[in-house]
């Protein structure tokens, strides 16, 4: 009888389910770049654990502790055995940096725990993506945890500060993560109508974002940049006074958004490069090939690298 072997798809169907909503984005792109980059090899490999939230951890935390109160709970559990020294706050799990792996079986139905040359294999390509592993650490080994910090510690984390992350799946960034639920319900613009265009955008500003300037072609941009904050501010966590003034809090909060991103920043960068001359073909909130084209366009007229990605810079130049 011959043994099939577990399918790609199904290991990425795990890992992505098990690296939970909150990790970010660069670092689930990285992981299941890895688990594919495994399969390859013909190592079967699966994400067992990406994004934990304070209260998990303190579950965790918990596990073989007497009487350990976290945010008024208790989550002493002596039933279990410790497994964690970090309290909650003090793993880059709680700050969706961090995922842990295993090894499966040909048919994927049992988890392989061994340190043999596969693990080890598994997490050179990790590395080679750009994770730091726990089994390099000089102390406690963790070998299934791999991290992708952007050099922050836990204390510039826990006060808000935002990882600059560089995928190295293809060389960019990929397209930051927007919510869908959140897209916004567009006054669409007749394509080349001059301050009509215009209007248009400033009673989506309105509507959306009650930013209360007049429907006259004017004031705008200011608008577009308190939308900004709004959604950095909505989708990112950032925290970032909603005043339409271009600052380095905002500025270093930017993500990078590319072809295939869809939502509310992506209408607001239309906008803004429609308002700059370049005209994106659609202000529709969706990242196509004329919106690349006029990113690269506006990128040249500036002076920096015309790679047709939006990120800080390039966002810097519209809003500041």
């Amino acid at each position: 009888m011959i043994k099939l072997s577990v399918k790609l798809e199904t290991l990425l169907d795990r890992s992505e389910k098990n690296l939970g909503s909150g990790i970010h984005p660069v670092v689930k792109e990285s992981a299941l770049e890895m688990v594919k980059r495994a399969y390859e090899e013909g190592i079967f490999v699966q994400i067992s654990a990406g994004y934990r939230s304070m209260e998990e951890q303190a579950k965790l935390y918990g596990q073989g502790r007497l009487g350990y109160i976290y945010d008024g709970n208790n989550y002493s559990d002596l039933s279990k055995p410790r497994v964690t020294n970090a309290m909650p706050g003090q793993s880059y799990h709680n700050y969706g940096l961090a995922i842990d792996y295993f090894i499966v079986n040909d048919d994927g139905k049992n988890a392989i725990w061994t340190i043999d040359a596969k693990w080890k294999r598994v997490a050179a390509i990790g590395k080679s993506l750009g994770f730091s592993w726990g089994g390099d650490w000089s102390s406690f080994k963790d070998y299934p945890h791999l991290d992708m910090t952007g050099g922050l510690t836990y204390s510039q984390l826990k006060a808000g500060t935002k990882p600059r992350l560089i995928s190295k799946v293809n060389g960019a960034t990929p397209p930051a993560i927007q919510v869908e639920s959140e897209v916004i319900v567009k006054d669409t613009p007749a394509k080349d109508s001059g301050n009509q265009t215009i209007k248009s955008i400033q009673r989506t500003l309105n509507s959306q974002y009650n930013a209360k300037i007049d429907v006259d072609g004017s004031n705008t941009k200011k608008a577009l940049i308190k939308g900004f904050q709004n959604e950095l501010n909505k989708q990112y966590g950032a925290k970032i006074n909603v005043d339409g003034i271009w600052g380095p809090q905002t500025k270093a909060a930017s993500p990078n958004v590319r072809e295939g991103a869809k939502g509310n920043i992506t209408y607001i960068l239309q906008a803004a490069l429609y308002l700059e001359g370049q005209n994106p073909h659609g202000i529709d909130g969706i990242f196509g090939s004329g919106t690349e084209i006029a990113v690269k366009a506006f990128q040249r007229v500036k002076g920096i690298p015309a790679d047709g990605i939006a990120g800080e810079y390039t966002f810097a130049k519209l809003f500041g």
